[in-house]
């Protein structure tokens, strides 16, 4: 829908051209997603795995100094199917965003969109694989999955998306310690409102509010990877019980 405006808007830096190749990416592939004879199951293979994370997180989940932060990253930014007016409109208002926004923080909100994108690039390759397996997206198995994920062939990419999960959560609770964005969210709210841009400041908000919450989001983020490779190297490995991780894990 805004396309022509990324397109046309100039940028100067390296985060914000980044930045703009992103959006144009993801713009892209949101076009081709919706066009999808598959995309129903695409939020089908996404709620199996978001309940999969929960539970290998399940401690995490339930700890009340964390489960904020989890909620949001499995709601907020593992949730294509509630998204797309936001994502329009981090289209339309990216000439403003590469006007005013420092540099640093171009390169935070290139990261978060890398990782919607390829989550949800991912989420599309293993549906279509567990299509061509005969297999019904609303009766996934362990088994099913795992195959669909060691025959996918897109190992390189689960390990950026694993990487950019520690990367981008670190800088947005370097971002939340500054107690002026809580104060420019909160004076912000009625010109959003005002903008059309409602939904998009209030998933800031969230996430803002949410990372505020979270007791140590360095220890958080390190169990989160540590666990998710251990996965990976499980599923990779044939492993009978990928999810079961050891104790100290």
């Amino acid at each position: 829908m805004y396309r022509e405006r990324l397109v046309a808007t100039e940028v100067s830096s390296d985060s914000a051209r980044r930045l703009k190749r992103l959006l144009l990416e993801y713009h892209d592939f949101r076009q081709h997603k919706a066009a999808h004879p598959l995309l129903d199951d695409t939020f089908r293979v996404a709620d199996w795995q978001a309940e999969r994370l929960k539970a290998t997180h399940r401690d995490l989940y339930d700890h009340p100094g964390y489960h904020t932060g989890l909620e949001f990253l499995l709601t907020d930014l593992y949730a294509p199917t509630a998204m797309t007016h936001r994502d329009d409109n981090i289209d339309r208002v990216f000439p403003k965003m590469v006007k005013w926004l420092p540099d640093h923080l171009l390169g935070t909100l290139a990261g978060l969109v890398e990782l919607n994108l390829i989550t949800q690039r991912l989420d599309l390759e293993l549906t279509e694989r567990i299509h061509r397996y005969q297999v019904a997206a609303d009766a996934l198995t362990v088994d099913d999955y795992c195959l669909a994920f060691r025959e996918s062939e897109q190992l390189a990419l689960r390990e950026r998306q694993i990487g950019l999960v520690a990367e981008v959560g670190l800088q947005l609770d370097r971002y939340v310690r500054n107690r002026t964005l809580g104060w420019l969210l909160s004076m912000t709210r009625t010109p959003a409102e005002m903008a059309g841009l409602t939904d998009l400041h209030s998933f800031l908000h969230r996430g803002f509010s949410a990372f505020r919450k979270m007791d140590d989001v360095e220890l958080l983020i390190d169990r989160l990877v540590t666990r998710e490779r251990q996965v990976m190297e499980n599923i990779v490995r044939g492993h009978p019980e990928p999810f079961r991780l050891p104790g100290d894990l």
